[in-house]
């Protein structure tokens, strides 16, 4: 298994849609902020970002899904990342691409306004209370997100946490957010019609559906509208 994974961090190398910045290099002037479109993509397309990818499903489903979109895959987790990565090379995709560093550096990776959308897929609820700081939702990551979405931009919260989730919804409520979409159930509240709630699925998702949990859907945002 480390020889894979050696593997696997050497293949990230060589992958032109892989940025690996040093911690320093992010907070020390990154040249890919504000410049994602023209200096990664090629393009003036939206960005959307996926948080703790893992193995990038999401990343690499919607990128097929919205071509008229880009995508970036965000995850410390090198390993995890190289499998979202490898089937972007292998199916030549322009509009996906993936940023192996810490979520809380977020705002030192992109610019005020510069994101879309963002995605965060069956994130580690961090249940016990030291590690509050940790969940992607804490309101100081919610200030995050804040600051790099453009007037009117969306986080996606999809998770089997019932706590997670109700914690979530509060936060939003302190910190005054608008909440547009919100599922305890999805298999029963949203109608599937191919929707891409339904139709891409995460490995952890696959593992939490196999045990009987329930699959719910935050959808809000920090300016409204």
């Amino acid at each position: 298994m480390a020889r894979k994974k050696l593997a696997r961090f050497e293949e990230n190398k060589h992958f032109p849609h892989v940025i690996e910045p040093s911690r320093n290099e992010v907070l020390d002037h990154f040249p890919l902020k504000g410049k994602w479109r023209q200096a990664f993509f090629k393009n003036d397309r939206p960005i959307v970002l996926e948080l703790g990818c893992g193995k990038g499903e999401y990343t690499v489903a919607m990128a097929q899904k919205y071509p008229e979109k880009n995508f970036i895959g965000i995850d410390i987790k090198g390993a995890r990342i190289w499998y979202g990565a490898a089937e972007v090379a292998e199916k030549n995709m322009e509009n996906a691409g993936f940023l192996r560093t810490q979520i809380e550096l977020i705002a030192h990776c992109f610019a005020e306004g510069e994101v879309s959308e963002i995605w965060i897929t069956f994130p580690d609820p961090q249940i016990k209370h030291k590690r509050l700081k940790h969940r992607l939702t804490h309101p100081d990551n919610l200030r995050r997100y804040a600051h790099v979405l453009h007037p009117g931009g969306v986080v996606h919260l999809k998770t089997d946490s019932e706590f997670l989730h109700g914690y979530t919804v509060g936060v939003t409520q302190v910190l005054g957010f608008e909440v547009k979409e919100a599922y305890h159930d999805i298999d029963k509240q949203l109608p599937e019609q191919n929707h891409l709630l339904h139709s891409v699925k995460t490995h952890y998702e696959g593992i939490f559906r196999e045990k009987g949990k329930t699959i719910t859907y935050l959808k809000f945002s920090p300016h409204g509208q």
